[in-house]
């Protein structure tokens, strides 16, 4: 069967499900940074038809600045904003009036990473080593965590900021290992490089599992019908990927024809199993246990009741 033809005959079977003379609600989402494979539900959700099923006209924006898309949202001048659930807990501590509604990716997608050839062959090779990272955020939380997993301590490494040069730092040398690589991108472009990595994953080693990427919007959208239905087709939309990857990569790149080299490919590939089945789910307790995480980091001063800043909508 040809590429897209399951997809039209499936779009012009539930077409008629909206009036031809009904115009589409239109939204606005931001993503969290330039297009890539972590954007794939949305991007087949537009291309094949999700989102139009569902009575939406979805326009999707890559940001100048990958973190104003929260505080644009907040601002009114967006609807929704891919952004990190990590993130999401500390925005909401400087008083921004944002709401989680959605997961878009479910599982850590961030690293400890380094060369499978190099001098990092277990963490506690990591005393006296230096580490990478590319935004200053969580990565001493996390780096702390995960060192203190085998006994050593924040103070056992020198972290370097090498800005978004993570692969490029750590083949040259200039850093022994990186945090903030991601296991769908960074690890693959080493292995394409010719130079394999190593991961040790966060969610392994006493950082609580949490989810990468997640849709936001302003507090007073929360309950509109809007969002429901666009979680609606963002879940079509993954399952069609789940059940048709190459039918859906074929999709994927036909719409952005610069993303067609291996790395996105096998990035796409590789990131497949890590969408969210069930975008509208939420899972309490993991949001609970991530905010007690955030707290003894003292990154939080008070674990925030998770309806103040998370639904599920219905």
């Amino acid at each position: 069967m040809k590429p897209f033809l399951r997809l039209a005959a499936f779009g012009l079977a539930t077409a008629l499900t909206i009036g031809s003379a009904q115009a589409a609600d239109k939204l606005t989402v931001l993503l969290d940074w330039f297009y890539n494979p972590d954007h794939a539900p949305l991007v087949i959700a537009k291309e094949g038809g999700f989102f139009e099923k569902h009575g939406l006209d979805v326009e999707m924006i890559a940001p100048a600045d990958a973190s104003a898309p929260p505080r644009l949202v907040a601002a009114g001048q967006a609807d929704i904003a891919i952004t990190y659930q990590p993130d999401l807990m500390l925005q909401v501590k400087e008083g921004l009036p944002l709401t989680r509604i959605g997961t878009l990716i479910e599982t850590p997608l961030n690293a400890l990473i380094a060369l499978k050839d190099g001098p990092i062959k277990t963490l506690a090779d990591l005393k006296g080593k230096k580490v990478g990272y590319s935004v200053a955020s969580l990565q001493n939380a996390y780096i702390g965590t995960v060192l203190a997993s085998v006994g050593l301590s924040e103070k056992d490494v020198e972290m370097v900021n090498v800005n978004f040069n993570l692969s490029t730092s750590l083949m040259s040398g200039q850093v022994d290992a990186v945090i903030d690589g991601y296991r769908n991108v960074e690890l693959i472009q080493l292995g394409l490089e010719g130079k394999p990595g190593i991961a040790f994953y966060l969610e392994e080693h006493g950082v609580p599992a949490y989810d990468e990427l997640i849709y936001v919007t302003r507090n007073e959208l929360r309950d509109d019908p809007r969002m429901v239905r666009f979680l609606a087709a963002v879940e079509d939309a993954t399952i069609f990927l789940t059940n048709h990857p190459e039918e859906a990569l074929a999709m994927f790149l036909k719409s952005h024809k610069d993303l067609d080299d291996q790395l996105n490919r096998d990035s796409f590939l590789a990131t497949l199993p890590r969408f969210a089945k069930r975008p509208a789910a939420l899972d309490i307790g993991r949001y609970d246990r991530f905010a007690e995480f955030m707290k003894a980091r003292g990154l939080l001063d008070s674990i925030p009741p998770i309806d103040s800043y998370a639904i599920a909508p219905r």
